[in-house]
């Protein structure tokens, strides 16, 4: 039977790409010269570090503008609550990957909405969708990309 899997992932390689580029326009700014404004890659998460909030809030945009040049989903980026000890600023932002159960039961109740000749079952972090005929498979692919959904997903493992 045909079928296709629902995932939502992130190249790691291009996030690191964008957080160096990043790190590089932040360090060449003359409105950033002598301040030790940086961001640092974790394993799930980037740290904005900066001498004051003013410089946060600069900083946020040109992440963005960096991770949309890569190829990075910017609604796949969450920011936290900026957290200002006196003499630095840090923001924590959070890379959104995998879809979560939350997620995975909204997509499952959109499909079955549709009521098309298909099955949807969720498997940890990604949900998988078979059905009899790929055009029923085609169709929930593009209802999906037409939901406004909080992440972006993309549509893997297809087979015939």
């Amino acid at each position: 039977m045909p079928s296709f899997d629902i995932v939502s992932e992130l190249d790691s390689h291009e996030v690191t790409n964008a957080v160096d580029q990043a790190n590089k326009e932040v360090s060449t700014r003359f409105d950033f010269k002598g301040s030790n404004a940086c961001f640092e890659q974790q394993e799930d998460s980037i740290l904005m570090k900066a001498e004051s909030t003013f410089q946060l809030q600069q900083m946020l945009p040109i992440l963005y503008a960096k991770m949309g040049k890569r190829g990075i989903d910017i609604s796949s980026l969450e920011s936290g609550k900026i957290q200002d000890t006196g003499k630095t600023a840090q923001q924590s932002i959070t890379l959104k990957q995998g879809v979560g159960s939350d997620l995975a039961k909204k997509i499952v109740k959109l499909i079955k909405d549709k009521k098309l000749k298909v099955q949807a079952a969720i498997n940890g972090d990604k949900v998988r969708v078979t059905g009899k005929k790929r055009d029923d498979l085609q169709e929930v692919i593009q209802m999906l990309r037409m939901e406004d959904l909080e992440q972006p997903l993309q549509f893997n493992n297809f087979r015939d």
